[in-house]
């Protein structure tokens, strides 16, 4: 507030000029009422002073200010405070209920500041309140700020929450004002000054976003919210969602307008979908939903869709052909491809209806949402659309990094693991991979989470038909920006073993294949050096080789001298430097990279490889134990 004089015969003759009951209120039924005097004639100066003596405390100066306008104030908050008092009615709380020892034995050896002054705050405060339901409005001297504001408190005692804090008198009764609106924005009549003007700021604010400007479309939608206008909580909330696109959103009866529905109803379920707990589970969310007007059976095929992920996000016209293309390049791992695709096409993207200012539903898209990062949510919200016009907004750079040095990154998982393995195949079309070294019968998933399909997989204990010495893979499929389609496994931790079978001839029947295989040192359960394998093939045969188990190289064939182990694994080296070191040679030298964010955090096909592990030989032995869950096999 900096100080400035506030103008309380301006807000408080507003407030009573506007004034009309609640609708549980009306008791007429028929939106008559009668005249309500909100406040009494305010107090004058010599009154003020002798309360300030009767306090020994000079009181802040907006409430000052607000009691020489007006001796209290019928604030009529629902379930709060109803009656503010005047200069004769104020007195110290003391603490009554001895809230300050539960507050004090709350904080711990290094409380933040707002814990300390809300732990004192019950001995010092100054009570305002004269009727309330259980609730106190309580201005606390020992927390001020430069201009002599008391902040005030707000407690009501029968939620067992924390009070709500205002910086000031001030701030309070303005907040006090907007929730009189708001308690008030749904009855028929109820038209003002004030509601026009906000009203008129939540159309200021759809234009604004749809021309790019959201930032200066944020703070009239916070504002028109906390009237309770119309639309405010819908635009608002589209662009928190697509600011936060992992987070959810409520929509409200948006769900049931048919002009909408094919982008809320998919987000809406996106929670549900997720397998998140909820209280009622699936009927609750239904029941919501049909409760806003959406058919019951469409709500169920929705979320059945978006479980199953099948859902595709669909809309017509030049910016559905752009998602569309987006899509067939990001489920291969082409992902920043296939950004720059719908970044391109956003200025096409059209509303289908004034109640929807972004395109929400590419954010319950299976393969496209995960694209959607907080940076690209911004870069969405800052490009005109739906045919309006403004400068385009700086291009967020591309995601992923060229080659394979970011598999050494221990930080390239939420749950980072450090084992992996790849076979790349030169020049075929990834669907093509399930044949070549898929398991019998094999065929691509759905773009799923590489991660959860690796970790459901079952163990060969599990399998009828599958033997325990087999090393079967779920791995991620797709295509690198150098046309070899990839296969990837880097969840499961397995072990590479003395029976390890390359894929590579297998895989290189119609052109080159590579293979590489990192297996971390492990001390437990099964204590082994850390290896790392290159395979290379064509035709059937494999070219070259080479295995390394700590000091011991194993290696067949003509091995390229940019590729020799003996000079990319030097012991003298730590264990990452060597890592580093062979994965860069391995991209130079054979233009092989992976799809970091597709892996990481995107949608791929994905299916279960041939065991990656011979049968023993005669005269070999097999062992085979898990700790703990058979999911972590050895």
């Amino acid at each position: 507030m900096s100080g400035e004089s506030f103008n309380w015969h301006e807000l408080l003759g507003r407030w009573q000029e506007e004034w009309v009951p609640r609708a549980d209120e009306d008791e007429a039924g028929d939106g008559g009422h009668k005249v309500v005097s909100l406040g009494t004639p305010g107090a004058d100066e010599a009154a003020i002073v002798a309360a300030e003596e009767r306090l020994g405390r000079r009181l802040p100066p907006s409430y000052r200010e607000f009691l020489a306008v007006s001796d209290g104030w019928n604030v009529d908050q629902m379930a709060g405070v109803y009656q503010l008092g005047g200069v004769a009615d104020i007195d110290w709380f003391q603490d009554p209920h001895d809230m300050t020892p539960l507050y004090e034995e709350a904080l711990d050896d290094n409380p933040r500041e707002e814990e300390v002054l809300l732990a004192g705050m019950w001995q010092r405060a100054l009570r305002l309140e004269t009727d309330s339901d259980m609730s106190y409005a309580l201005l606390d001297p020992g927390d001020s700020d430069q201009d002599g504001e008391w902040a005030l408190y707000v407690y009501k005692g029968w939620s067992g929450e924390l009070p709500d804090r205002y910086p000031s008198f001030r701030a309070y009764m303005e907040a006090m004002y907007r929730g009189f609106h708001a308690d008030r924005a749904e009855l028929a009549g109820f038209v003002n000054a004030t509601t026009r003007a906000q009203d008129a700021h939540v159309e200021e604010a759809r234009l604004l976003a749809l021309r790019g400007r959201y930032e200066q479309a944020l703070p009239l939608l916070e504002e028109a919210l906390s009237f309770g206008r119309p639309g405010s909580a819908v635009l608002l909330n589209q662009l928190r969602h697509v600011l936060a696109p992992q987070s959810s959103r409520d929509y409200g009866n948006l769900v049931a307008d048919p002009r909408y529905l094919s982008e809320i109803l998919p987000v809406q379920a996106m929670s549900p979908a997720s397998g998140e707990w909820r209280l009622g589970g699936d009927d609750h969310w239904l029941g919501m939903m049909t409760a806003r007007g959406a058919a019951r059976t469409t709500a169920e095929d929705v979320l059945r869709a978006m479980r199953d992920g099948t859902h595709r996000y669909a809309p017509s016209g030049p910016w559905g052909r752009a998602v569309a293309e987006a899509r067939e390049s990001a489920r291969w791992g082409a992902t920043d491809a296939a950004w720059r695709v719908l970044r391109d096409a956003l200025p096409l993207w059209e509303a289908p209806g004034p109640s929807l200012i972004a395109p929400i539903g590419l954010l319950a898209d299976r393969v496209l949402g995960p694209l959607i990062t907080p940076e690209r949510g911004r870069e969405i919200l800052a490009t005109p659309r739906a045919g309006e016009t403004g400068p385009a907004p700086e291009a967020v750079p591309d995601l992923d990094q060229p080659g394979l040095t970011w598999l050494a990154d221990p930080a390239r998982n939420r749950q980072p693991l450090d084992g992996y393995r790849c076979v790349w195949v030169e020049g075929i079309d990834p669907g093509r991979l399930p044949a070549l070294i898929g398991e019998e019968g094999a065929e691509l998933s759905a773009p799923t989470d590489p991660r959860t399909a690796s970790w459901r997989a079952l163990a060969p204990h599990e399998q009828v038909g599958v033997e325990l010495w087999e090393d079967r893979a779920v791995v991620a499929v797709g295509r690198t920006a150098q046309a070899w389609a990839f296969a990837f496994d880097g969840y499961s931790q397995r072990h590479l073993s003395k029976l390890f079978l390359s894929p590579a001839p297998a895989a290189s029947s119609s052109g080159r294949a590579v293979v590489v295989w990192r297996d971390p040192r492990r001390s437990f359960p099964d204590g082994h050096p850390a290896a790392f394998h290159l395979s290379v093939a064509e035709q059937g045969e494999e070219l070259y080789s080479f295995t390394v188990r700590g000091t011991e190289i194993q290696r067949f064939g003509a091995i390229p001298e940019a590729l020799d182990p003996e000079r990319l694994f030097r012991p003298e080296d730590s264990e990452l430097d060597r890592e580093l070191r062979a994965l860069e040679a391995v991209h130079v030298e054979l233009g092989l990279s992976l799809p970091r964010f597709a892996l990481t955090q995107g949608r791929l096909h994905t299916f279960t490889t041939r065991s990656w592990t011979r049968a023993p030989r005669s005269g070999e032995g097999f062992g085979y134990a898990y700790l703990g869950s058979p999911r972590h096999q050895r």
